[in-house]
């Protein structure tokens, strides 16, 4: 007998659940999932999968690349897929279908409910998701990758950095400097910010001079074998008076004090408490607006969220993102972002960038 692929056992494992949640069969239409359970790789594909088949339907564009990368039975549709799925489901007798609710538009579903004499459709939100969660070897080796060429990058990118340069020039450095070095792309916009720009969390570079004297925000993230990586760093450019300084301080201590609190069992809701615990010792609790951290890897933003009111447990072989920050509006703003493996005594920092407040 064939050894079982990691796809198969995937599909398993979610094929397992049909009982649970009364179906005969799922239609997985969300890319990412389509891609982590039958590894293709293209722009349009949709999973029909029953206890006894996994079917990928998608276009001819696909036709070739479609057979080398998944070891489902491979359907070349010239109609709209999700069409061509619902007709193979009727074809097949299937009664109860699951579908990605929170993951489908409104036309897709209302292409769906054309066959609604003869399905019954029952929304599985985030039942793919949850299995992602935890990574398997492969996909923990394939973020290592991408976040070891993500911190190349930003070495290579900060070697041509000069005084006059804008936001948007570095940006583009370092985006340059991912493809170099052998990424898919970025796993997200670029972010570079500076002075009071970076006081906006989620900032997009501008055209202005990056400042003398201020501080300096990335985050930036690349794409490789489809997995992301995340990071931000702060930098100094010049000299810094004493409160920017306090303010990396106060991120760098809240940051090292979540990673160290990181272990399985723990609540993601607490790791947030730490985060932000750390923060009010220096007065500055009020001043982190956004979440602490993140799931990646097939996208940029998986489960679990370490939010305030999470009651996610952390599982070793989890792969999440710590990154506290503070944004003083009209001053400054710190953040500061590692991509970290969960384990099963604690966790693994997998971003190699040092975290010591550089002047660049």
């Amino acid at each position: 007998m064939a050894e079982q692929t990691e796809f198969e056992a995937r599909r398993d494992r979610l094929a397992a659940k049909f009982s649970e949640h009364r179906i005969d069969a799922v239609l997985v239409t969300a890319l990412p999932n389509v891609r982590y359970l039958s590894g293709f790789t293209g722009s349009n594909g949709v999973l029909l999968l029953t206890r006894e088949r996994a079917v990928l339907f998608t276009d001819p564009r696909y036709a070739a690349q479609a057979p080398g990368e998944s070891d489902c039975q491979i359907k070349v549709a010239k109609r709209h897929l999700l069409k061509e799925a619902c007709a193979s489901i009727k074809r097949l007798r299937l009664r109860a279908i699951g579908y990605e609710r929170n993951r489908i538009s409104l036309q897709s579903f209302e292409q769906m409910k054309e066959y609604g004499e003869t399905l019954k459709l029952k929304p599985l939100d985030g039942v793919v998701e949850a299995l992602r969660t935890v990574k398997s070897e492969g996909e923990i080796a394939s973020i290592r990758a991408s976040v070891q060429l993500n911190s190349a990058a930003l070495a290579e990118a900060l070697t041509q950095f000069k005084s006059s340069m804008t936001e948007v020039e570095l940006a583009a450095e370092i985006d340059y400097r991912m493809r170099r070095l052998g990424a898919e792309g970025t796993a997200f916009e670029t972010i570079v910010a500076s002075g009071e720009h970076a006081a906006m969390p989620h900032a997009r570079p501008s055209g202005q001079a990056i400042a003398a004297n201020q501080l300096l925000l990335i985050d930036m993230g690349a794409s490789v074998a489809g997995y992301a990586s995340d990071m931000t760093r702060t930098f100094a450019v010049g000299k810094l008076d004493g409160r920017k300084r306090q303010m990396y301080k106060a991120v760098l201590q809240s940051q090292m004090a979540v990673i160290a609190a990181i272990k399985p069992g723990i609540t993601c809701a607490k790791l947030d408490l730490e985060a932000r615990s750390t923060l009010a010792e220096f007065g500055m609790d009020k001043l982190f607006v956004h979440s602490t951290g993140h799931g990646l890897g097939l996208e940029i933003h998986e489960q679990p969220r370490i939010g305030k009111k999470e009651k996610v447990k952390l599982e070793a072989g989890m792969v999440i993102t710590i990154e506290p920050g503070v944004y003083e509006e009209g001053f400054a703003g710190v953040r500061i972002e590692d991509t970290v493996l969960v384990t099963a005594s604690g966790s693994e920092i997998l971003t190699p960038t040092k975290k010591d407040l550089l002047v660049l």
